[in-house]
């Protein structure tokens, strides 16, 4: 079985890329993100959530949390690896 599908992988063409590197299709997909983001954040005009703190009843709560949490996260990781860096002869 393993055999078979390595025969298939050295069966496409050398110019073959996965659909997900496609220029075209990354557009494509950034377009889809963005009007999905912006649809759930529009969702607040039809749908009205109850806040259980002052803070939450800002419009676009959520998308600007999180947001803001993945910026966070980002950031952290940075420092992090920062801290945690070996050197490149660390091994030698």
């Amino acid at each position: 079985m393993a055999n078979e599908t390595e025969a298939k992988r050295t069966d496409l063409p050398p110019d073959h890329d996965h659909w997900l590197v496609r220029p075209e299709n990354i557009r494509k997909l950034w377009i889809a993100f963005i009007v999905i983001l912006a649809l759930t954040v529009l969702a607040e005009f039809v749908w009205h959530p109850h806040p259980y703190f002052t803070l939450d009843a800002i419009f676009g709560f959520g998308a600007w949390f999180g947001f803001l949490a993945c910026v966070a996260l980002v950031a952290f990781a940075k420092v992090l690896g920062v801290l945690l860096k070996r050197k490149d002869t660390y091994y030698d």
